[in-house]
C-alpha cells in the first residue's frame, strides 16, 4: 500500500462514534514479527509513552521511528491518528524508504495511515545514516521557541554544552517535498541533534534509549535557555576551551553510551503505570 494514499492533513473519513468510543484495541501481531522486530516494537512503543509522560508529545502530531533489525530498508513509525499514550507495539506501521507500507495492523474503519511529513523526514535520515536506529522529532513549546531564536542553542550550562556542535536546518514550509530531504540530511551531518529553525527539535541515536536521552537533554537545554534569557540579565560566560572540554567529555569514546543506565529505570517507571504498550 503506497504512502501516497494517505493525505498529509487527514486520513480517510472515519466513524466519529467509533473514534471516540473509548480505548482502542489492536490485534496482537507478535506472531507475524521476528523476535528482533517485536523487541524493537515494544521499545519504540515504550518510547512514545515516555515522551508523552515527560510532556514532549503534541496530540497526534510528530513522530518517532525505529529501524527494523535484519531488514535492509524498513522502519517502524506511528499511525497518524493515535495519541502517543495510545500507541502499542502492535499498532506501529512498518514502511520502507519509498513510502510503501510493508505491514499495518487492522485499524478497521478508522483507516489510519502514515503522515507524509513524518515519512519525508524519517526516511531521509534512515537512508543516509545506517548506524541510526531511532529518530525523534518534537514540537514542544520550548523546542519551538528555541528554534525561533536567531542565536540558536547557547552553550550556557553543562547540559547545553553536550550540544555545542549541533545542526541547524532552515525552515522551508511543512516538510512534504522530497526535494528537502537532501538539505535535511546535509544539515544534520554527523550530529546527533538538529534544530529545525522555526519548527522544532530532532535527535537521533544508535539505540532508542540513546535517542530518547538526547531529546530529553536537548529539551532541558531549551527550557534552561528560555528561562535564563527571560531574566533579562547578563549570562555568566564560559570560555571556549571549557565548552570544548565539556563537549568532548560527552562523546562516545570517553563514556558509556547514553541511555544504558536510565532506560531500564524508565521502563520500570512506565511499567508501574501502564504496561499496555507491550501489546
Amino acid at each position: 500500500m503506497p504512502l501516497a494514499n494517505t493525505r498529509h492533513d487527514d486520513v480517510d473519513d472515519v466513524d466519529e462514534d467509533r473514534a471516540g468510543s473509548g480505548p482502542l484495541h489492536f490485534p496482537d501481531i507478535r506472531a507475524a514479527c521476528s523476535p528482533a522486530e517485536w523487541k524493537v516494537r515494544v521499545q519504540l512503543a515504550a518510547c512514545y509513552r515516555l515522551m508523552d509522560m515527560y510532556g514532549m508529545s503534541d496530540l497526534i502530531a510528530n513522530h518517532i521511528s525505529a529501524r527494523v533489525p535484519d531488514e535492509e530498508d524498513a522502519f517502524l513509525i506511528n499511525a497518524y491518528g493515535l495519541l502517543y499514550e495510545e500507541i502499542t507495539a502492535s499498532s506501529l506501521i512498518k514502511i520502507n524508504g519509498k513510502g510503501e507500507i510493508l505491514a499495518k495492523p487492522d485499524f478497521g474503519e478508522l483507516g489510519y495511515g502514515v503522515n507524509k511529513a513524518g515519512f519525508v523526514i524519517h526516511s531521509a535520515i534512515h537512508r543516509a545514516r545506517h548506524e541510526v536506529a531511532c529518530v525523534i522529532h518534537t514540537h514542544t513549546w520550548p523546542g519551538m521557541a528555541l528554534s525561533s531564536l536567531s542565536c540558536g542553542l547557547l552553550p550556557m550550562n553543562q547540559t547545553a554544552m553536550r550540544f555545542a556542535r549541533i545542526g541547524y536546518h532552515d525552515y522551508q514550509g511543512v516538510v512534504l517535498d522530497l526535494s528537502e530531504q537532501e538539505s535535511l540530511v546535509r544539515d544534520l551531518g554527523e550530529h546527533n541533534a538538529l534544530i529545525l529553525r522555526n519548527h522544532g527539535l530532532l535527535t537521533v541515536g544508535n539505540t532508542i534509549a540513546e535517542a530518547f536521552n538526547a531529546m530529553h537533554r536537548l529539551e532541558l537545554s531549551a527550557k534552561a535557555q528560555l528561562a535564563a534569557l527571560a531574566c533579562n540579565t547578563d549570562l555568566n560566560p564560559v570560555s571556549a576551551e571549557c565548552i570544548e572540554k565539556t563537549f568532548q567529555n560527552y562523546q562516545p569514546n570517553v563514556r558509556r553510551p547514553f541511555g544504558v543506565l536510565e532506560w531500564p529505570a524508565l521502563i520500570r517507571k512506565l511499567d508501574r503505570r501502564d504496561q499496555s504498550y507491550k501489546l
